[in-house]
């Protein structure tokens, strides 16, 4: 018997315990590991085995959410992104709104008109002036009702596609990161982006963009008229409103910072919501109950504190804003007054000085709202903008590579070339290493846990990127598969056997949606699950409802294999596929193995030795390092590791 293992270079390790990054030499032509055994003593201090995340959870120093990076101005184009392709549309309501506003700020000029002319020409019996004013403004009042319609009708139309566009890209990016962000960034994170984030851009765009537009466009109607009308009244009337930027400047500075906290806050809520209720079952087994109240309140107690530091900050806004408005309204009708009474200005003029004031005045109030929604959806948007600005780990090849035609009956040929890998840097999970699987070869990997097994076949999978050297699929590099044809060719099957909720078929049918009913059934015969599929209330119908929860793990699992077998991948990756089923399950699932194994590469990851025992071959992994390489006879025959192992689980059966 010949054991291989892990590579090591000609050349002295370096005194920290980790590997050089150099090439490594060809795959030797009998498929075994290339290189030398390492020295049986224990691994350094910086061993993987140690400072490595383990398989399950591989970044367990993962950074927070509010730690992923937002490019600068990534927020500012995201939103031109959202906005451009609706462009005719956003210029049709700038146009309605100033229509609108032209209708609308018609009516104290014609007030004044009614004042000055028309009462005096009533006087002396002309009643067709003021009849004239009031049939002009029974005009303005209907225009704007019908030019405000469409500005509204425009409005939604566009903030809807602007939040369903946003809402699909952020399903889509999502989908499309590597499984490193998914293991870093929870799902109830994902969610809040999806969900609250949106919700937030929605109010902005629905009330408050609309009435941030009317704000503006009546300002600059409004200055506009009072100049023209009296160039000094006009004058003091803007000069008034300087105090008031500065109010609604230091509103805008200090919310800032109360509606980006309050984003985080919510955000963490649902994350603990959705935490408990995935994990219910544990929850009430250890009851669990009282702590999660306990963690949930305090999360919920900091989300209401940020809420009312957002109300207090709209409060001073409101007080100084009505402060600055009335005082300017009340001295400009004190001036006024005296200068109607010495008889400088129409009393016409002074009293559409005051409703123009009102008009220019009232609004703030709304904008204080409206700024209110903007920093909640600037601090959205900025979220959003980061997650979607996050660029996947394994990326799509810009000239993808076909994979050479593939026999009949066969597998592909598997080549790790001068693999090393580490999650994070400096800190080496699998040093460097070549191993190469012929085409049909079905190999066991074992080892302790964290030894790097589910590592090595998410490398196979491609769910992360080696770090240095290459993992080759009949020779493709597997960074130069385009996806479909990289999922359709190797496919794996993990212990938690997750089903959608949907039917039992459609659950087989996941790898191939184009599979007629005869295809789904008669993988699932060959598997071995027909029988428990046919007695359920409506067989192949039945839904199985979420994650699966109507039928038993071992039921999952069968599904899962009908699954794979009929995608009919060229190499299957099962990680520990039987670890958590009992020994009836595990006999019903060690039988499906024996049918989905054939005629296809395999790597089976296992815990429990009975599921090596159809291997062509194991891999015995230990700190990152294959140890040991050889047929199950070969190594249960020898004195290493996989005997000892092997001896102990028999002894466990007695």
């Amino acid at each position: 018997m010949t054991t291989s293992t892990s590579r090591t270079q000609d050349r002295p390790e370096p005194h920290d315990g980790t590997e050089p990054h150099g090439r490594a030499e060809k795959a030797p032509a009998d498929g075994r590991t290339a290189g030398k055994p390492p020295s049986a003593g224990p691994p350094a201090e910086d061993s993987p085995a140690e400072n490595a995340p383990t398989e399950d959870s591989p970044a367990q120093d993962a950074p927070a959410e509010e730690d992923i990076p937002v490019p600068p101005g990534a927020a500012a184009s995201l939103l031109r992104s959202l906005l451009l392709p609706h462009r005719l549309r956003v210029g049709l309501t700038l146009l309605l709104l100033l229509l609108q506003q032209a209708c609308a700020q018609a009516g104290p000029l014609l007030v004044a008109f009614a004042i000055d002319r028309a009462v005096p020409a009533l006087r002396r019996g002309d009643s067709g002036v003021l009849v004239a004013v009031a049939a002009a403004y029974g005009v303005s009042a209907v225009g704007s009702a019908v030019l405000q319609r469409g500005y509204v009708r425009t409005t939604a139309t566009v903030s809807q596609s602007v939040l369903l566009d946003l809402r699909g890209r952020i399903f889509r990016h999502t989908q499309a990161l590597s499984l490193d962000f998914h293991e870093r960034y929870t799902s109830g994170r994902i969610v809040s982006r999806a969900t609250s984030d949106v919700d937030a851009l929605r109010d902005l765009l629905d009330e408050g963009l609309g009435e941030l537009l009317s704000v503006c466009v009546s300002v600059v109607y409004i200055t506009a008229v009072l100049l023209a009308a009296d160039w000094r009244m006009g004058s003091v009337a803007v000069a008034s409103t300087v105090p008031l930027y500065l109010v609604v400047r230091s509103f805008r500075r200090r919310s800032a910072g109360v509606f980006r906290r309050n984003r985080t806050a919510v955000a963490q809520v649902i994350v603990k919501f959705s935490e408990t209720m995935n994990g219910i079952r544990p929850v009430q087994a250890f009851r669990r109950e009282r702590a999660n109240d306990a963690a949930f309140g305090r999360l919920n107690d900091a989300y209401g504190r940020t809420v009312g530091d957002g109300v207090l900050e709209m409060a001073r806004y409101v007080v100084l804003s009505r402060l600055v408005a009335n005082t300017a309204v009340a001295g400009v009708v004190v001036w006024g007054a005296y200068r109607v009474a010495d008889g400088t200005l129409a009393l016409g003029v002074l009293a559409a000085f005051v409703l123009y004031l009102r008009r220019l005045y009232d609004p703030i109030d709304r904008l204080g709202m409206f700024l209110n929604s903007y920093q909640s959806a600037a601090a959205a948007l900025e979220k959003i903008a980061g997650l979607l600005a996050r660029r996947p780990a394994v990326p799509e090849p810009s000239r993808p590579v076909p994979l050479p035609e593939r026999g009949a009956g066969r597998g592909r040929e598997v080549v790790f070339d001068g693999v090393a890998f580490e999650y994070r840097p400096g800190v080496p999970v699998l040093p460097e290493f070549s191993l190469r699987i012929p085409a049909g070869q079905t190999v066991a990997v074992v080892g302790a846990t964290g030894a790097g097994k589910s590592t090595l076949a998410k490398l196979l999978a491609r769910f992360y990127d080696p770090s240095a050297g290459r993992v080759l699929l009949d020779g493709v590099d597997l960074r130069e598969l385009a996806a479909p044809q990289l999922r359709s060719g190797v496919v794996m099957v993990t212990q938690e056997s997750f089903l959608f909720s949907g039917t039992v078929a459609e659950n087989i049918a996941v790898g191939r949606p184009d599979a007629t009913r005869e295809q789904v059934e008669a993988a699932a015969r060959a598997i071995g699950a027909h029988g428990f599929i046919a007695s359920l209330p409506e067989g192949y119908d039945t839904d199985v409802r979420k994650r699966g929860g109507r039928i038993s793990a071992g039921q999952r699992q069968l599904v899962a294999f009908a699954r794979a077998l009929l995608a009919d991948p060229s190499v299957l990756v099962l990680d520990e596929a039987t670890s958590s089923l009992d020994v009836p399950g595990e006999q019903a699932v060690q039988r499906a193995m024996h049918t989905a194994l054939r005629g296809r590469t395999a790597v089976i990851v296992a815990h429990r030795l009975s599921t090596v025992e159809i291997a062509d071959r194991v891999l015995v992994m230990e700190a990152g390092r294959i140890v040991e390489d050889g047929t199950p006879a070969e190594l249960v025959g020898g004195t290493g590791r996989f005997a000892g192992l092997h001896r102990a689980w028999r002894d466990s059966l007695v």
